[in-house]
């Protein structure tokens, strides 16, 4: 079980990131044209994760954006975008926004992802939904880098993810070290604490729900 902050309130997940250097568990998840996709199928090529809550939701709508640009920089590698929402769901927000490059996946048809990755949010508002995190995995889905994001409204590293792919590691600068330093479970998140509202940009419009009109 890991913790993670709900507007500043602690919530929990079900349970720990895979393990860094170790094999990355399987899954089934199921892509907009309904047909499913399982990790054994993306063997042969880099994988980045990016998991969160839902594509209703500013921060996670912003990460797929910013991926589906980055990653046509990219030879021999795959995004996917996964989260709870239904495939018809993933299928409007691609075509609204124009995503081509990121696969969307839902846990439509199987839950073992939340489980297995240790991910699915066990109490708080946004209880069974998947937290917000990273997992880059190599050719052979061994597993070269996570990031649980602290705050669910937060945006994860995406540098650090993409950097990966180029050199196999992660800056550890001044700003990163001085990060851990004030948060000592904090190993490899950028300090980068903006905040997308999703339905305007005062404060208390925040992402996630947090505006309360999610």
């Amino acid at each position: 079980m890991a913790e993670i902050t709900f507007k500043g309130k602690t919530i929990h997940t079900s349970g720990e990131l895979p393990e860094v250097g170790g094999q990355a568990p399987d899954f089934l998840l199921t892509k907009t044209d309904l047909s499913d996709i399982t990790l054994a199928d993306l063997k042969g090529g880099m994988v980045i994760l990016n998991i969160f809550l839902s594509v209703e939701t500013a921060t996670c709508a912003e990460s797929m954006r910013r991926f589906d640009r980055e990653i046509e920089k990219y030879e021999n590698t795959v995004v996917l975008g996964v989260s709870r929402d239904l495939p018809f769901a993933h299928a409007r927000f691609n075509k609204d926004e124009g995503i081509h490059n990121v696969i969307s996946v839902s846990e439509l048809r199987n839950l073992d992802f939340g489980r297995n990755y240790g991910l699915r949010i066990l109490d708080g508002p946004m209880a069974g939904l998947l937290a917000r995190a990273l997992v880059v995995l190599d050719e052979n889905a061994k597993v070269l880098y996570t990031e649980l994001v602290p705050e669910i409204g937060d945006e994860p590293d995406y540098d650090a993810a993409l950097q990966i792919l180029s050199t196999g590691k992660v800056d550890t600068g001044p700003a990163l070290q001085k990060r851990s330093e004030n948060d000592p479970e904090v190993c490899s998140k950028a300090p980068d604490f903006q905040e997308h509202a999703r339905f305007g940009d005062e404060d208390d419009a925040c992402d996630d729900g947090r505006s309360g009109k999610v």
